[in-house]
């Protein structure tokens, strides 16, 4: 196969991991933003309070693992086990 031609990246494979980096933080500040807004409208809807309860916690424990993938990011540490 004579018409192939090798794959050479344009830029140091180290470059493009530190734009993903900040790519992965700034999808990750998206999503933490969207829940704590669905965490609200959760609290505000008109069911039982149960209801309300569970949904709005586990949309809580959501955020704070959001949240901790975000300083695993930005400190280069590893996530302690919960």
């Amino acid at each position: 196969m004579s018409n192939v031609l090798p794959f050479r990246p344009r830029t140091p494979v180290q470059q493009l991991a530190r734009c993903e980096v900040v790519a992965v933080a700034g999808d990750l500040l998206t999503l933490l933003e969207q829940l704590e807004d669905v965490s609200a409208r959760a609290a505000a809807m008109g069911r039982p309070a149960l209801e309300v309860e569970r949904t709005v916690q586990h949309l809580l424990d959501a955020v704070g693992a959001v949240e901790r993938a975000l300083d695993c990011i930005g400190e280069g540490e590893q996530a302690a086990p919960a």
